[in-house]
C-alpha cells in the first residue's frame, strides 16, 4: 500500500464502472404522460427520487456476492441506500439461476417490468438466447416470472434494456449480441407486453464491438445513445429510433477499464450524470456530469458527492415517486450498518485489519470489515460507539490514541475509550466528526492511514477528522 501523502493532501479525484449493455430509455415524443425523458426510464411529473437495481459481486466472488435482483434508493442520485439489508428482494429460478444486468423500466401503465442477464457469475462463454423478466406493480412485490427467448443465434442476450416507443406503439428490447458481423452489436425486438416478441435486428453496428450502453430518449429532439467500446463510454445520436439511425459523436470517457454506462437527468435541475463501473469483479462506480449532452462532454464528479451500494454492480437507475420511495423503505427496510467514507480521500472507507482501523480504498476485502453499527455509547448514550458486523462483540476503542478493534471487556475503562461524541463535520458541517469522550480535546483522524484520537488545529487535521456516515 503506499504511503499517505503528508499534511498538505488534496481530495482524491472521482472516477468510474462496468458491465451494463446497451439500454435505452423512452422514446420519441414522449408518450401521453406528459413524461420527461430521464436516462433509460420515463420521469412523470410527480417523481422526487429514484431507485437502482444492481446484483453484487466481492472481490474474491465470496461472500457479497449474489446473482439476484438488488434495489436501492436515493432521493438525488448520487447518495444510495441499499434496501433489504443489501440481499436480494427476488431471485431468477430457471435458465442459469442467477442474474446480471438488472435494468426497471416504468411502463406506460404505471407499473413496471424488470430485465435481466440470464447468467450466474463470469462464465462468459455461457450462452442463453433468453433473458429474465418480471413484473411489479410497486417493486415490493414481484409476479409473472418468466424467460423471454429473444433470438435463435448461439450467442448471448446480455444486458437488456427496454423503452417505450411511440412511434410504433411498442417496447424496444435492447441487448448485446454476437451476429454475422462477428462482433458484439445490440441487437432489438419489439413486444406489447413483454411475453411475445418480433423477430430480431441490428439496432446499433458501428463496425466494432459495443455493449453495455444506456439511453436517453427526447432531450431537445435528439436521443442520446452511451456505450461501451474498448474499456471507454463513448455517445451516439439520432433524431430517430429507427434501428441504424444512430451516429457515435464523442471520445471515449473512463476511469481506467470501464463499462456499463446509466445516464440519469437529474429531477430539479438541467444536470445529467453519467454512471459507471470498473472491470474488476466487484466494480467501482464513478460518475460525471454534464448540463449539455449536445456537447457530450462529461466532468468527472468528485467522490465526495457520490456512492454506490456495497459491492453493487452494472446498475440501471429508474425515477420514482416520493410514496414509492416511502413504501419500498417500509417494505424492505434500511441497513443496520453504515459505512463511514473520508472527506479527503473519499475513495477510503473506514475499515478494520487485523483488529487495527484504518481507512481503505473501496473495495474492502472481507467487505464486512468496513461495516459498523452505530450503537448508543458505551459510556454515554447520548454519544456513539461503533460495533463490528462481524466481530459484533468487538468495538473501535482507543489504546495509547490508536484506534483498534476490542472485544468489551466490560470494564469502564473500556467503555469509555469506546464511546465518541458525533459533532458536525470539521471540515464540512454537512458531514461528521467524532470527540473522544474521556479526551475531549482530541477527535478520531486518519494519518498514514491509520485512526487514531489526536487534536485538531490545521484545516488538514479537520479534513482528516471529518467523515460521511451512509451506506
Amino acid at each position: 500500500m503506499p504511503a499517505e501523502p503528508p499534511p498538505a493532501r488534496l481530495p482524491s479525484a472521482p472516477g468510474l464502472s462496468r458491465r451494463r449493455l446497451l439500454g435505452m430509455a423512452a422514446t420519441a415524443p414522449l408518450a401521453a404522460t406528459g413524461a420527461l425523458a430521464l436516462g433509460a426510464g420515463t420521469a412523470h411529473a410527480a417523481d422526487s427520487a429514484y431507485v437502482m437495481a444492481y446484483f453484487t459481486e466481492s472481490t474474491n466472488l465470496g461472500d457479497g456476492t449474489d446473482y439476484g435482483l438488488h434495489l436501492a434508493v436515493s432521493k438525488d442520485a448520487l447518495l444510495w441506500t441499499p434496501l433489504n439489508q443489501n440481499n436480494p428482494v427476488v431471485t431468477p429460478t430457471e435458465g442459469a439461476g442467477g442474474l446480471r444486468d438488472p435494468f426497471v423500466l416504468r411502463k406506460q401503465d404505471g407499473t413496471f417490468v424488470v430485465l435481466a442477464t440470464d447468467l450466474k457469475g463470469t462464465d462468459w462463454n455461457y450462452n442463453s438466447q433468453y433473458i429474465h423478466v418480471w413484473n411489479s406493480t410497486d417493486l415490493r412485490t414481484f409476479t409473472g416470472y418468466h424467460r423471454l427467448k429473444l433470438h435463435d443465434m448461439v450467442t448471448h442476450s446480455w444486458a437488456p434494456e427496454a423503452f417505450w416507443d411511440a412511434g410504433r406503439g411498442q417496447y424496444a428490447i435492447i441487448y448485446s449480441s454476437v451476429n454475422s458481423s462477428g462482433h458484439n452489436v445490440i441487437m432489438v425486438n419489439y413486444t406489447t407486453d413483454f411475453v411475445t416478441v418480433s423477430a430480431p435486428q441490428v439496432f446499433f453496428d458501428p463496425g466494432y464491438d459495443v455493449i453495455d450502453g444506456d439511453m436517453t430518449v427526447g432531450a431537445n429532439g435528439v436521443n442520446y445513445l452511451y456505450f461501451k467500446k474498448n474499456g471507454t463510454l463513448v455517445g451516439a445520436r439520432s433524431t430517430s429510433l429507427a434501428p441504424g439511425s444512430f451516429t457515435p459523436f464523442t471520445s471515449g470517457v473512463s476511469h481506467g477499464g470501464t463499462e456499463a454506462p446509466t445516464v440519469v437527468k437529474s429531477l430539479t435541475s438541467g444536470t445529467y450524470w453519467l454512471w459507471g463501473d470498473t472491470y474488476t469483479p466487484n466494480g467501482v462506480f464513478y460518475a460525471w456530469q454534464s448540463t449539455d449532452l449536445a456537447a457530450g462532454t462529461w466532468t468527472a464528479l468528485d467522490q465526495r458527492t457520490y456512492t454506490q451500494p456495497v459491492n453493487s454492480k452494472h446498475c440501471g437507475i429508474t425515477t420514482i415517486t416520493g410514496t414509492q420511495y416511502d413504501n419500498l423503505v417500509a417494505t424492505w427496510g434500511t441497513p443496520a450498518w453504515n459505512r463511514l467514507k473520508s472527506y479527503n480521500y473519499p475513495a477510503r472507507y473506514v475499515r478494520h485489519a487485523d483488529y487495527v482501523s484504518r481507512i481503505d480504498a473501496y473495495p474492502v476485502e472481507p467487505y464486512k470489515d468496513s461495516l459498523w453499527k452505530l450503537v448508543p455509547g458505551l459510556a454515554d448514550s447520548s454519544g456513539v460507539s461503533f460495533q463490528s458486523v462481524n466481530y459484533p462483540t468487538r468495538y473501535l476503542r482507543h489504546y495509547d490514541y490508536a484506534l483498534r478493534l476490542d472485544a468489551n471487556d466490560g470494564t469502564s475503562t473500556f467503555a469509555a475509550d469506546a464511546t465518541f461524541h458525533r459533532t458536525a463535520g470539521l471540515a464540512n458541517s454537512a458531514w461528521a466528526s467524532f470527540r473522544s469522550y474521556n479526551n475531549p480535546t482530541r477527535y478520531i483522524r486518519h494519518y498514514d492511514y491509520a485512526l487514531r484520537i489526536d487534536p485538531i488545529s490545521t484545516a488538514t487535521e479537520q479534513q482528516d477528522a471529518t467523515f460521511h456516515v451512509g451506506y
